[in-house]
């Protein structure tokens, strides 16, 4: 299992940007890893992808928006957020990416943003 610490939320006004941050307690160079969100009342969705690599893959909702990066030599996954909505509003979780079954969850990161 790997440990995972996010970092970077809070509450920002429409428009604005935040960048989230995902440390990992071990290596994961080698594994493709996403950004995951959860609104209130709803279920958990993948937001954003990274390829061992770098290759990213976005969800509609974010295309344009968000940056998905990492560092492998710190193990650490990041998510640049830029034109905040409302609807961004979340916890934001890092995970590996599907199909793999997830690792333990953290405890994630908040992001409210207030129109």
């Amino acid at each position: 299992q790997v440990q995972l610490v996010e970092s970077g939320g809070g509450l920002v006004q429409a428009g604005g940007s935040l960048r989230l941050s995902c440390a990992a307690s071990r290596s994961i160079a080698s594994i493709m890893m996403g950004w995951y969100r959860q609104a209130p009342g709803k279920q958990r969705e993948l937001v954003a992808t990274i390829t061992s690599g770098g290759s990213a893959v976005y969800a509609d909702p974010v295309k344009g928006r968000f940056t998905i990066s990492r560092d492998n030599a710190k193990n650490v996954v990041y998510l640049q957020m830029n034109s905040l909505i409302p609807e961004d509003t979340a916890v934001y979780y890092c995970n590996i990416g599907p199909p793999s079954s997830p690792w333990s969850w953290g405890r994630g990161t908040q992001v409210t943003v207030s129109s």
